[in-house]
């Protein structure tokens, strides 16, 4: 047989083992529900906009911190084994070993708000409420020197956090993101 014949042979093969793969059906899971979905579509933008009612303090996001973060963060979110650090950093971006935390290199309070909610604690993801994510939330901005120890976050105050690194990030250079944004 040819090396052509023979590349068409195994082009065809390929085709069909992934037609096969794609259409089996393992019987894992289940669909999610509409109330499932409907919990989970959520965006929340560096304006605060998508942010859920709700509040948390300091004081609140310091108890539920320790009880829900600090086994794997550090009580004083400085990072344990392969889990990051959350605190500090703080003008280590531009040198040779920058150290990326909630202080030093997020731009938006309202991403770190979003990222807890959708993804911690790690072992239940988006099982925090609103209250808890804005105090945690609240509690590890205060660890970064962000916000005061009396600060109340909610979604009219959380978008107003100005992060360290907000003017660290540029927006998308390219042409057909600028004219989507302008509304063309």
């Amino acid at each position: 047989m040819n090396k052509a014949r023979l590349f068409i042979l195994c082009a065809a093969i390929a085709v069909v083992t992934v037609a096969v793969a794609q259409t089996q059906s393992y019987k894992l899971g289940r669909p999610a529900t509409a109330e499932e979905i409907r919990e989970r579509d959520i965006s929340v933008a560096p304006d605060g906009s998508g942010l859920p009612v709700g509040h948390g303090t300091v004081t609140q996001g310091r108890h539920d911190y320790q009880t829900l973060c600090g086994n794997c963060h550090g009580d004083r979110g400085q990072g344990m084994l392969q889990y990051p650090a959350l605190v500090g950093g703080q003008g280590t971006l531009r040198g040779k070993n920058p150290v990326k935390t909630v202080g030093s290199y997020w731009p938006y309070a309202t991403t770190v708000w979003d990222f807890i909610h959708r993804t911690m604690p790690y072992a239940r993801p988006g099982s925090l409420t609103p209250d808890e994510t804005y105090a945690v939330t609240a509690f590890i901005l205060y660890l970064n020197g962000i916000v005061g120890e009396k600060a109340e976050l909610n979604k009219t105050t959380l978008p107003r956090v100005k992060m360290p690194n907000r003017d660290g990030f540029v927006g998308d250079p390219r042409p057909d993101v600028a004219a989507k944004k302008a509304g063309k």
